[in-house]
């Protein structure tokens, strides 16, 4: 097969997780379905998210969730046309298939237009609140001078990383809440002068992950984002709201699947302590909660006003309360943390090499 597409290309018999890691390890979000060297389609991050939150294991074949409903162009399609049809469908890729489904060749974005991947066509225009009032405790001694959410990642700092995601989905009004160093942060921000519609709220004490948002009652009157200013999901976010909206969800966290590996045989026994199975190196997988939510307005009015009060808190009220609490599923690659050491290197590695 052409070496020109082999790095995106993954077999029919390919878990859903080998899809997950190899995008992950190409940084894209769309790869090539083959079978016996014959196209057989496109997978893309989205089909994988439909997939998870229909409950389908991460083991499913990627057969079982081929769309048949893709974009692709013929052999007698003109360049013009098939640059046409990516910019309309704002395409990654587009394979060149023949009447016997060959890949004759593949069109990337990034070579056509020359930049790394398509502009999202996404207005959502929705608030923004960043949660900027911790201690960073995990990015000492650093933070002693600089509060976490103005760490550099290259010249840029952590809090611009994450608005300028927000800012290419529309999004222009943002409620940051400060509290830690919170004048070094307003006058770094205000500095700035970004075309953005920026307000900071204090906490006058630590209130914990949510407990800060009562002071948004009274100000926020639909569907908002609430974002930790220590991570950044690379997602269209469009696809996190309508998920949210179809599902009729309060509450939606943004979740990414963490993998775990043991490097020893891990034994599993009876009550009588009889050995039932031994697995050598097993994986173990995880979704873990990124820092990520998207909130209807109205649960605001459940947090309690002046008191320490985790987001989890406010979620398990809302469950008490028979009301729904989705998780919307991104890959491992798609969770960019900075709150500690080890993540912040990887992040910034990762951030820099797309300038």
């Amino acid at each position: 097969m052409n070496s020109q597409f082999k790095g995106r290309v993954i077999h029919t018999d390919a878990s859903i997780m080998d899809a997950l890691k190899l995008m992950d390890k190409i940084d894209k979000k769309l790869v090539l379905i083959i079978a016996e060297n014959k196209f057989i389609g496109l997978l893309s991050a989205g089909d994988i998210q439909r997939a998870i939150i229909q409950s389908k294991p991460l083991q499913t074949a990627v057969q079982d969730i081929i769309r048949t409903n893709i974009k692709v162009a013929k052999s007698d399609d003109s360049f013009q046309t098939i640059k046409k049809m990516m910019m309309d469908y704002r395409m990654e890729m587009c394979p060149v298939i023949s009447e016997s489904n060959e890949i004759l060749k593949v069109y990337f974005w990034e070579d056509i237009f020359e930049i790394n991947k398509p502009t999202l066509n996404s207005k959502l225009d929705l608030p923004v609140v960043i949660m900027a009032g911790g201690l960073g405790t995990r990015l000492k001694p650093l933070t002693n001078v600089l509060p976490k959410p103005l760490i550099p990642i290259g010249e840029r700092t952590m809090l611009e990383e994450i608005m300028d995601r927000f800012a290419v989905h529309q999004c222009s009004d943002f409620y940051i809440s400060v509290n830690y160093k919170a004048d070094l942060i307003e006058y770094y921000i205000n500095d700035l002068n970004l075309p953005l519609n920026i307000n900071f709220f204090r906490e006058t004490k630590p209130l914990g992950t949510a407990g800060s948002l009562s002071l948004l009652k009274d100000k926020i009157k639909k569907t908002f984002f609430v974002n930790n200013c220590d991570i950044i999901i690379d997602q269209d976010y469009t696809e996190i709201y309508n998920y949210h909206k179809e599902h009729n969800n309060k509450i939606t966290i943004v979740a990414a699947l963490k993998q775990f590996l043991i490097p020893y045989g891990t034994v599993e026994t009876s009550d009588g302590g009889e050995l039932i199975a031994i697995k050598e190196k097993p994986d173990l997988n995880f979704w873990i909660n990124t820092g990520m939510y998207l909130l209807e307005p109205e649960v605001l009015k459940e947090i309690p006003e002046g008191d320490f009060f985790h987001i989890t808190n406010l979620i398990d009220k809302l469950k008490s309360q028979g009301k729904k609490v989705g998780v919307f599923p991104v890959s491992e690659g798609s969770w960019l943390d900075t709150g500690e050491w080890g993540e912040y290197n990887k992040t910034q590695e990762k951030l820099l090499k797309k300038t």
